[in-house]
């Protein structure tokens, strides 16, 4: 129980990082940053509840109850009439999966934990967000496609401005994860002690 109240509490703190439909013009920015909360958000609690239990498969678990929560909450959006697909929900489960091999692979070693499951976590997350999205309604497209007039003005999708302002939003992602998430997987463990 005390798993789900605190992996249903991080995933209201991530809530929004699918909706990347609503920073249209600065997408990729969006992509980069929500991508580096992600990440250092489901390894600190990962780690914390993977040493408190012992146990691999714990944060694959814990990605599983926010997964499913995400879920649950971006229906919102499926209520004011935008078709399932148009919901873009962060993946956390692949990573969080391999934040486990780690710590089963290296037979338990919490500082193999943090260097190894805090990079892996770092790397994968943006890779597996961009597939994501690759998979979805194009997000413009259906924006447009289903106009609501009802919503306020910094809802409202705009055609975006000409070029990124990042070239690689998940190579930075990716390599601003894997360098902080090192820092924040120590802390996750130490929270045991």
């Amino acid at each position: 129980l005390f798993i789900v109240v605190v992996a249903v509490n991080s995933t209201l703190l991530t809530i929004n990082a699918g909706d990347y439909i609503f920073y249209t013009d600065w997408a990729w920015t969006s992509f980069t940053v929500f991508s580096i909360s992600q990440t250092l958000m489901l390894v600190v609690g990962a780690t914390y509840y993977l040493t408190f239990t012992g146990v691999p498969g714990t944060a694959t678990y814990y990605a599983l109850i926010m997964t499913e929560y995400t879920w649950v909450a971006k229906g919102a959006w499926f209520a004011l009439g935008y078709p399932y697909d148009f919901i873009v929900t962060p993946v956390w489960l692949p990573s969080a999966m391999l934040l486990d091999l780690a710590y089963w692979a290296t037979k338990r070693n919490k500082h193999s934990l943090i260097l190894f499951g805090g990079v892996l976590v770092g790397m994968s997350l943006p890779l597996f967000n961009m597939v994501n999205l690759i998979t979805v309604a194009d997000p413009l497209e259906t924006a447009f496609k289903y106009p609501r007039p009802t919503l306020p003005p910094y809802m409202t999708p705009i055609e975006p401005q000409v070029g990124k302002f990042y070239n690689s939003p998940v190579a930075l992602g990716a390599g601003a994860g894997a360098v902080l998430s090192v820092t924040m997987a120590a802390l996750g463990v130490k929270l045991n002690t």
